[in-house]
């Protein structure tokens, strides 16, 4: 299955429109290089602990969750 930025907004229960998404991203960029997507400190622990999953079990999710951690370290 594919997932886009906006589903995995949804799945986080953050708002997902396009301008909600590029909100957070200008909100929250840049994010340290050396800091672990899911260790910023502006994400509940059951987020964190999605994104970690996510990466670390290469779920279907891996790629768009990759794909935000490339966004907010620009």
């Amino acid at each position: 299955m594919f997932y886009t930025l906006n589903d995995l907004f949804a799945k986080l229960g953050l708002p997902n429109s396009p301008a909600e998404i590029d909100a957070f991203i200008q909100k929250h960029n840049p994010l340290p290089q050396a800091e672990p997507l899911a260790s910023a400190p502006f994400w509940t622990a059951e987020q964190a602990a999605f994104l970690r999953e996510a990466r670390q079990d290469h779920s279907d999710w891996a790629e768009v969750v990759d794909e935000l951690n490339c966004l907010l370290r620009d």
